[in-house]
């Protein structure tokens, strides 16, 4: 019974946090939920070989990303998968229209492009580097806190989240660069 009671604090204490990281990775609030569970499964799966040698924290933030980013490999390759089939003639490509909700149509569309331009290039991002700026930026997550949960030292994420800045920096400027001639 201890174990459950320490599981249920667990999950109340950092069920939101977890969800918001994966989403980040994601940029899809379902797939979040299941990821955020997913991570949950596996915690009180494994609760009892945690030896508590990194931050209780550390520990479960490092198990959303490593989730968060097997979940984008798969995604990775089903779309290759997909395209292949495309080729071929065998899916039918209609996509949803959306249905406007009464907010500003042409705030609402600016907000949406700079939030997918931003993801494309994000997406671009080694995945170290998407990683340590994820954390970083999205996330608040300290540098000490950055390197608990990547499993590497201060100077590596110093540098991973520099060239991811740099990166990201090279990527808008070409896009809006080519946008706007």
């Amino acid at each position: 019974m201890e174990l459950e009671a320490e599981f249920k604090s667990v999950v109340t204490e950092y069920q939101e946090k977890v969800r918001n990281t994966c989403f980040r990775f994601v940029n899809h609030p379902d797939d979040a939920d299941d990821l955020a569970q997913e991570v949950f499964i596996q915690v009180y799966e494994s609760m009892h070989r945690f030896r508590g040698q990194a931050e209780l924290s550390t520990w479960i933030y490092r198990i959303a990303v490593n989730k968060s980013l097997d979940f984008l490999r798969r995604k990775k390759r089903k779309k290759r998968f997909a395209q292949l089939v495309s080729l071929f003639g065998l899916v039918d490509e209609a996509r949803d229209i959306p249905v406007p909700d009464g907010k500003d149509p042409h705030q609402e569309l600016q907000t949406e492009e700079r939030r997918q331009v931003l993801n494309w290039a994000l997406d671009k991002l080694p995945e170290n580097q998407r990683t340590a700026i994820i954390l970083s930026k999205y996330e608040g997550f300290s540098t000490k806190e950055i390197t608990s949960i990547m499993d590497t030292s201060i100077t590596a994420v110093e540098g991973l989240v520099h060239r991811a800045k740099k990166n990201l920096q090279k990527s808008l400027h070409r896009y809006f660069e080519t946008k706007v001639l």
